[in-house]
């Protein structure tokens, strides 16, 4: 039946900065042949993107328009039942995102985002997992900078290391670069929702069931200088480790015991202590409704850098993994994270799982569940750097 339907795929939120970008990715790199779609809530807004894409390719001026709002569940019923797979960027997700993830939930279609929010992730598998189970299709969050890269690159780094031994890896990211008005209004919302956070954790712990036989866990590392590095690595409390942690508990290729850990990685220790004295400050405001709003209220939505500032901005995530006595240094490296590579993962996420030869999967899954190798092979031929820094040992 999918295969019958009148897209295959539909992109949701093309008239935001992210959406906008991922829109003009896709104008460049869809194959021939392939059926896609944009939808949003404003038609002349969804025309007006429409317009820039026909710039780049005159045969996208007829590039079919759906109307469809997150507060209107027939319009997102039909987008979802028109599509093989459905992509969004519309957040902050805690806030708009699960009406189109129960639409595509009940209409078996594929669904992608690039959330970084916890809470919305583990209450989606609560609510959604099993009827995504029951009509196969594919939920997959965290298709941007969170978290494809620190999945795809542990993924990349076992692939070095022996198998069916225990393996510990350690990620260190770095990066230079503006994040969008979407990027701070989530940030700042997930600060301000830390007991939620908690409670939709506790729920999806109460309910996912654990690998048998195995171990997968992302453990909190410790703030430290690593000499080979030379950098302070400081751990990132970000969803990435969650994201591998249930990669690893899903694939058996992790190993009996597979272990996780998240850093940042700072050149100079008055840089990691200014960073903790302004986050844990920023945490404190966003308790204050009266706070929150001024924050919110600094950055509008839509906006993000310049193509100049974009081109400037980059990031490397390093990974080492040891494991059955060898060890593994790699790495995977990119532009600029928040939006142009965000786009690209996303876009190429959807192509991936609209016209790849994928292994078997439903439910709620992640990147490397969902998509693997194909998705790394689609990255790496998009200019995504994924290499062996130093041979195991």
């Amino acid at each position: 039946m999918r295969e019958q339907r009148a897209y295959d795929v539909v992109l949701f939120g093309a008239t935001g900065f992210t959406g906008g970008l991922t829109a003009e990715y896709l104008a460049r790199h869809v194959p021939p042949g392939l059926r896609w779609a944009l939808a949003g809530r404003n038609p002349g807004k969804l025309a007006a993107v429409r317009d820039r894409l026909a710039a780049i390719d005159p045969a996208l001026a007829g590039l079919p328009l759906l109307t469809a709002d997150v507060t209107d569940a027939a319009s997102l019923r039909a987008v979802a039942e028109s599509a093989r797979v459905v992509a969004t960027t519309v957040g902050p997700y805690v806030h708009h995102g699960e009406p189109l993830v129960a639409a595509c939930a009940r209409a078996g279609t594929d669904y992608l985002d690039i959330t970084g929010e916890p809470e919305f992730v583990d209450l989606m598998y609560v609510r959604h997992h099993d009827e995504a189970v029951r009509t196969g299709a594919r939920l997959v969050h965290a298709c941007g900078f969170d978290s494809v890269p620190h999945d795809l690159g542990v993924w990349f780094t076992l692939k070095h290391l022996p198998a069916g031994v225990p393996i510990t890896v350690d990620g260190f990211v770095r990066a230079g670069g503006r994040f969008s008005a979407g990027t701070y209004h989530s940030a700042l919302l997930a600060f301000s929702r830390r007991a939620e956070t908690s409670r939709a954790a506790r729920e999806r712990r109460q309910v996912e069931p654990r690998p048998t036989g195995r171990r997968a866990r992302a453990v909190p590392g410790r703030v430290a200088r690593d000499r080979e590095l030379g950098m302070w690595t400081v751990p990132l409390p970000t969803i990435d480790p969650q994201v591998v942690r249930r990669s690893a508990a899903a694939r058996p290729e992790y190993g009996p015991d597979f272990r996780y850990r998240h850093f940042a990685a700072v050149k100079r220790l008055p840089t990691v202590l200014a960073g903790a004295v302004g986050l844990g400050g920023l945490v404190g405001l966003v308790q204050l409704p009266p706070a929150r709003r001024w924050l919110l209220g600094r950055l509008a939505a839509g906006q993000g850098p310049t193509p100049q500032q974009r081109a400037k901005s980059w990031f490397r995530v390093r990974f080492v993994g040891t494991g059955g006595g060898r060890r593994v240094l790699t790495e995977v490296a990119g532009g600029d994270p928040g939006y142009d590579e965000t786009a690209k993962m996303l876009a190429e996420s959807a192509l991936c799982l609209a016209t790849d030869d994928l292994p078997a999967a439903s439910g709620q899954v992640t990147p490397v569940t969902a998509m693997g190798d194909a998705l790394l092979d689609r990255l790496v031929r998009a200019g995504m750097t994924f290499r062996v820094l130093d041979e195991p040992r």
